[in-house]
């Protein structure tokens, strides 16, 4: 097993549009709800490259996409949000979604970060677990985006990445 975490700028447009439409093809409703937003995204990076390779990687398993993860950096030092965070389908459930975040958790805080922020939905029960395990905790005090989005705070002083 060979896990890398590659720069966005290695591979070519579109990756991180088709990561995610892989990685929620489950639910056509967050396809459909997302999707365009998703593209936004993927066209912004691509066309940004030196923010792509700062704030976001892909997660590679034997040299093939399987994963990726951005966060935007504009508050940093008082925190950063993470955007998107994906594993595809076929490699959910391995452990790799737990090492991507892992590794974007060690290069936030490592800029000096005194939080990360993630909202993710209450019907995303593995990730939610993901990211408890590694010390976010449940915020209910933050603004809902969405009615189904549930927010999570990581102090980096709360890491557990064992």
């Amino acid at each position: 097993m060979s896990i890398e975490f590659k720069k966005v700028g290695e591979f070519k447009r579109g990756i991180l549009f088709e990561l995610l439409a892989d990685t929620y093809s489950f639910s056509n409703d967050i396809v459909q709800d997302f999707g365009t937003r998703w593209k936004e995204n993927d066209n912004f990076f691509f066309d940004n490259l030196h923010i792509a390779d700062e704030c976001c990687f892909i997660t590679t398993l034997n040299d093939k996409a399987i994963g990726f993860i951005c966060w935007d950096p504009r508050n940093m030092l008082d925190y950063v949000e993470i955007g998107d965070n994906c594993i595809i389908t076929d490699y959910k459930g391995n452990g790799y979604g737990k090492l991507q975040l892992k590794e974007a958790i060690n290069r936030i805080s490592s800029k000096g970060c005194k939080s990360i922020i993630v909202t993710t939905s209450d019907i995303l029960i593995p990730a939610q677990r993901m990211y408890e395990s590694v010390g976010f905790t449940l915020d209910q005090s933050r603004e809902k985006k969405n009615s189904w989005d549930i927010n999570y705070i990581l102090s980096v002083s709360n890491l557990n990445l064992n």
